[in-house]
């Protein structure tokens, strides 16, 4: 038999959680951001669990992108961070596909690089986030050389949110913004691309255009302390495993690597296959939730490679063969991130690629 640990994709969830992203941005396209290997789900599996729900797919790389075209998908394909070389560009034109474009370079690159039709492009304007994009000192330089360019179709104005699940908010930002598209040529009329999940939930004022949901895609939530489920999202990862075996051990023994975790009482330990190459955080502190059988209980000492183990003390229906959750249906990945000081985006993107991945929806 195979080693008892897996990742359950539920394609119905991941759905459901695009239909909550377009309902809270009505009237607006919504690109579903499939970066990071459709966030640690697998690109292709995202995709095909969308299928024609999408408007569209975001994400990075130039190969994932020829991928999805390959695998049939026909909608529109952002590159959200846009071309790295001009001999990206022939495949841009080739596979249809839309590139940001934040430095004056890659306006270059357009200009000189004979493409048999003009490109679409979004334009990333730095608002205040200061990472990607160009500043309003800079755009009359960029006009000039839209206006000139017979390699630019359409041109879409983005802008990415810094704290939009904060306290400042996005209306400094918004200002910043507004103030670009007011001043932007009339006769252009650009389109606009602004709100990612944060912003989708809670700054709904944001949601034109098209719309970049991530994170809520996959049943998480942008918010600290704010449960996906309350914002009417499921979770569409579920990485479980089973009981390995069991030690009874008394007061004052310890368990793990160090000895972190000391008995206070007599114990029952339960040995979990699944450790930190299965892409479980290491740094997860001993009382870090977890499910066994339906029943929450707590991790007890480190970490290991390939193993975990927690607390069966108070849950003696429980052992060798036992199911367990690490994170998803019944356990939100939200909290265990919590516990481990990380965020579930990096537990997504972690799955380690030696545990096999089912499509269907947890038992």
């Amino acid at each position: 038999m195979p080693r008892p640990i897996r990742a359950r994709i539920d394609g119905s969830a991941l759905r459901h959680n695009y239909g909550v992203a377009k309902h809270r941005a009505a009237g607006a396209k919504a690109w579903a951001v499939v970066k990071a290997n459709g966030y640690g789900h697998g690109l292709l599996r995202v995709a095909g669990a969308l299928g024609d729900l999408a408007d569209g797919f975001a994400l990075l790389d130039l190969e994932e992108a020829v991928a999805l075209r390959e695998a049939g998908i026909n909608q529109p394909i952002l590159l959200l961070e846009g071309f790295f070389d001009a001999a990206d560009l022939a495949a841009c034109a080739e596979y249809d596909l839309t590139p940001a474009v934040h430095r004056r370079d890659q306006l270059d690159m357009l200009r000189v690089g004979a493409l048999p039709r003009r490109l679409p492009i979004y334009l990333k304007l730095n608002t205040g986030m200061n990472r990607l994009g160009f500043t309003p000192a800079q755009l009359p330089a960029v006009h000039k050389e839209l206006a000139a360019s017979t390699a630019v179709g359409q041109v879409t104005l983005m802008t990415h949110f810094a704290d939009a699940d904060g306290g400042r908010g996005v209306d400094w930002q918004l200002a910043h913004f507004s103030r670009i598209e007011q001043g932007w040529p009339a006769a252009s009329s650009p389109a606009v691309s602004l709100a990612n999940s944060a912003a989708i939930l809670r700054h709904p004022h944001t949601a034109r255009g098209w719309v970049r949901p991530g994170i809520m895609l996959y049943g998480g939530s942008p918010f600290a302390g704010e449960p996906a489920s309350g914002l009417g999202l499921r979770p569409v990862m579920t990485l479980e495993s089973r009981v390995l075996a069991v030690q009874e051990i008394a007061p004052g023994e310890r368990v793990g690597y160090g000895g972190t975790f000391v008995a206070r009482r007599p114990t029952r330990v339960g040995v979990v296959a699944c450790g930190y190459a299965d892409g479980y955080p290491r740094h997860a502190p001993g009382g870090t939730p977890i499910l066994v059988d339906g029943a929450r209980t707590a991790t007890v000492g480190r970490v290991s490679m390939d193993m975990l183990a927690c607390d069966l003390t108070d849950l003696p229906q429980c052992g060798v063969g036992s199911r367990v959750v690490l994170w998803g249906e019944g356990l939100p990945a939200d909290e265990v991130a919590a516990a481990a000081g990380t965020i579930s985006y990096e537990l997504f993107c972690a799955l380690a690629p030696r545990v096999p991945v089912q499509v269907g929806t947890p038992p």
